[in-house]
């Protein structure tokens, strides 16, 4: 689908995949309403889509199949063509097919009964909506097989065909801490700054932090800093994407040394940096800034450290 519906009318075979599809919508963005009783259906799409906080209308997909409320198909074939004239609100129509085998596979083992098919076997619920959802699949636009889809596959699919400019982006943060008091909760990936040489055993640098440039040139001459940091810079610009690309809402970046408050400090503000100029927006925090330095929490092992 090359331009965004404002409307998007999910339908299909039970067990195809419509929750899945309207999940990934949903974190997308959509607004999304399943099984919604037919006798609303003309009322909801005629009235006019209100315009958010961010100026624009939300994006709204409807889930619809044998579990709607008197559900009469060529009726919602009917509306959508007519939907198709109306440049207010455009109305999409997307089927998902799935073969009879895996149907029956899927069932068997869920053990739900299907909805067609309450006190009789699946096959027989199958095929009375095969037929009774033709006209759908006859005048959708876009239809889907996921036969051979995980729903980790058709999440993706959804993403990559619905995601459009407007998509939420992956959000990323960036936080320092010192492992002295514990890793940070969620991190989805950490990094240990404690091979660089510690400010904290420089008595002029000890009180300082990781935001001042005496402490930050001091951390930059590490023989090490350079080639370590350039090496996660580019580890990073390879997996986010890859993340967002995964529909990941959220990445968590944690930068650790013993005490959090130095080495650990610069590096996150650098790497914030860093991402930033790759075009992402993160977040930068410094759990531990505020502490106060201990000899005992760093561990000395050399004069250099």
């Amino acid at each position: 689908m090359t331009a965004p519906q404002d409307i998007l009318i999910v339908t299909g075979l039970s067990g195809a995949g419509k929750s899945t599809v309207l999940k990934t919508l949903e974190d997308l963005g959509w607004e999304t309403v399943d099984n919604l009783p037919l006798a609303l259906l003309d009322r909801l799409l005629d009235a006019p889509l209100p315009i958010g906080a961010d100026g624009r209308r939300p994006r709204l997909a409807l889930g619809l199949g044998a579990g709607t409320r008197d559900f009469d198909p060529q009726r919602v074939v009917e509306r959508v063509a007519q939907g198709q004239g109306d440049d207010r609100d455009p109305i999409g129509l997307l089927f998902l097919d799935c073969t009879d085998a895996e149907l029956e596979r899927r069932y068997t083992e869920t053990r739900r009964r299907h909805p067609m098919a309450p006190d009789r076997p699946a096959r027989d619920g199958i095929a009375r909506e095969r037929d009774l959802l033709a006209p759908l699949r006859e005048a959708a636009p876009r239809r889907i097989d996921t036969s051979t889809l995980s729903t980790h596959d058709l999440a993706q699919e959804i993403r990559v065909t619905f995601s459009g400019d407007d998509a939420a982006e992956t959000v990323v943060s960036v936080t320092s801490f010192g492992f002295a008091r514990g890793l940070p909760r969620g991190a989805d990936l950490v990094f240990d700054m404690r091979f660089l040489r510690n400010p904290h055993w420089v008595p002029a640098l000890k009180p300082g932090t990781g935001l001042d440039d005496d402490v930050a040139a001091y951390i930059a001459a590490d023989p090490a800093y350079e080639p370590a940091v350039s090496r996660i810079e580019d580890l990073l610009a390879l997996l986010l994407p890859r993340y967002a690309a995964e529909g990941k809402a959220y990445v968590s970046i944690a930068i650790g040394c013993t005490g959090g408050r130095h080495r650990s400090v610069h590096v996150a503000e650098r790497i914030a940096r860093s991402l930033c100029d790759a075009g992402f927006s993160p977040t930068v925090g410094h759990r531990d800034l505020g502490a106060a330095p201990q000899d005992s929490l760093e561990c000395r092992r050399s004069p250099s450290r």
